[in-house]
């Protein structure tokens, strides 16, 4: 048996057509899918970017422990499992932080192949001053990271230089090379994170004419400094790299067909998380305020644009369809190690959904937990969200202290201070969850808290992380 995780980041579930979108094109993701058993109760769990690949190496709910931080000496993860079993393990990856600055994610990895260039990448210096496609007052990190970016794809001319196609066409090389070998392939693509820079002819498919500026790259804000026009081609910008992602995303399934690897091959295709358009009245997945004085920063409810992803999984001899089974990025590596028969390491938090995969079992997990770091109040005030499908509660607890958070985007950023509401939506009955349920429900609310409560308690965590929710 080999393995494959393949991860697209910012993928929103809601716009792949195997997910019930009818207006984006992803024919590839929707036609593998027909081949794989097909996830709908998948969640975030450590959020985001960073903090997820780290749940996914490890096996660990690492929010409850850590922040977005560099892999440590201590911590085991999949690739040296993999290896001391006898597998050959690669990693092929366009996503920068989990790469750059000595942030060590490729350890335990036989080879690993970094994609250069996505957004922070200190990759290329020229042109100096890259033109920008709107009002800088728009743009996130207008004079930081968006400068990089555009500087690192002054070069392109074809489809086939973006990141997806490059990470994508480098994994299919490696599988040409290696697919006689059992191997552990982990293949990561920041698309469709921003900055939006697909083709233009793509973009062109969801709206068509658009003359007004183009904010590839929003701040993470509320909508109101879009005009209407710009926020409706932001989610066409947006469309344009899923559908971009597709395309690339399909040649890799393609090759492991014709390589006769679905035979001996269990693959993982899924996000880290989703991202607002717009939704709640806000874009992005956080709130960042550029000052004088330098940045501040707030996390927002992780509502289920942001929390709920896909989870497509293809393994020798599955039975194509759908399950409610609820699964989370620290199970990848649980059921892996049970796949291949191999004693994962200790200390692990994720559990093997093999038998979900087999047809043996309808359910996984009870609940599930999307958070960012709860080792401190502050910068980050952190407000878990815990669902057990039908009921979502974004819980409220005690600040730890103030600090400092680099998540979203590595840079460090001053906390707003913001107090939280706690929140309980009924996602079945309000699927866009505009009506706070909590005051007739809070039963529910407790409950889930509780579960909250009880978890942090099996997976270990410190007391005092856990007083602040109890």
């Amino acid at each position: 048996m080999n393995f494959m995780v393949v991860i697209s980041d910012t993928l929103r579930r809601d716009f792949l057509g195997c997910y019930g979108n009818d207006w984006i094109s992803t024919p590839n993701i929707d036609r593998f899918a027909e081949k794989c058993l097909v996830f709908d109760r998948a969640y975030s769990g450590s959020f985001p970017t960073v903090p997820h690949r780290r749940d996914v190496m490890t096996g660990r709910y690492t929010f409850k422990y850590t922040d977005w931080a560099r892999m440590t000496p201590e911590e085991p993860v999949m690739a040296e499992m993999f290896g001391k079993a006898g597998y050959t393990t690669m990693l092929v990856a366009d996503c920068p932080h989990i790469i750059e600055n000595g942030f060590w994610f490729d350890k335990g990895f036989d080879g690993w192949e970094w994609i250069r260039g996505q957004e922070s990448d200190r990759w290329k210096t020229s042109p100096a001053e890259p033109e920008s496609p709107c009002d800088e007052s728009k743009i996130r990190s207008a004079r930081g990271l968006t400068r990089h970016h555009r500087r690192n794809v002054s070069w392109w001319r074809y489809e086939e230089d973006r990141f997806a196609a490059r990470t994508m066409s480098e994994a299919c090389r490696w599988l040409e090379d290696n697919y006689r070998e059992n191997f552990f392939l982990y293949v990561d693509t920041f698309d469709p994170h921003e900055p939006w820079d697909a083709p233009q002819y793509f973009i062109d498919m969801y709206d068509p004419g658009y003359e007004g500026e183009v904010v590839d790259y929003p701040q993470y804000s509320y909508t109101d400094f879009l005009a209407a026009e710009e926020l409706k081609h932001c989610r066409a910008l947006y469309a344009a790299e899923v559908t971009l992602v597709d395309r690339w995303v399909g040649r890799l399934f393609q090759k492991v067909e014709d390589l006769g690897l679905l035979d001996n091959t269990m693959i993982v295709f899924t996000a880290d998380h989703g991202f607002l358009l717009g939704e709640h009245e806000i874009i992005g997945k956080a709130l960042i305020e550029y000052t004088e004085k330098g940045r501040k920063f707030s996390y927002i409810p992780l509502y289920s644009e942001i929390s709920r992803v896909p989870w497509i999984v293809s393994a020798p001899g599955i039975k194509p369809g759908r399950t409610e089974a609820i699964v989370q990025a620290p199970d990848i590596m649980a059921t892996f190690a049970d796949a291949a028969g191999i004693d994962p390491p200790g200390g692990m938090d994720g559990k093997s959904f093999k038998g979900v995969v087999e047809g043996k079992k309808k359910k996984h997990r009870e609940a599930a937990v999307s958070s960012p770091t709860i080792i401190r109040g502050g910068a980050a005030d952190t407000q878990p969200a815990v669902t057990d499908g039908k009921w979502a509660a974004h819980l409220t607890g005690k600040k730890l202290g103030e600090g400092t958070d680099r998540a979203v985007d590595g840079l460090e950023k001053e906390g707003y201070g913001r107090q939280y509401e706690a929140l309980l939506y009924d996602r079945e009955n309000d699927p866009r969850e505009e009506t706070n349920a909590i005051k007739e429900n809070n039963n529910v609310y407790q409950g889930l808290k509780e579960q909250f409560v009880k978890l942090l308690e099996e997976w270990g965590t410190e007391d005092k992380l856990i007083d602040a929710w109890r």
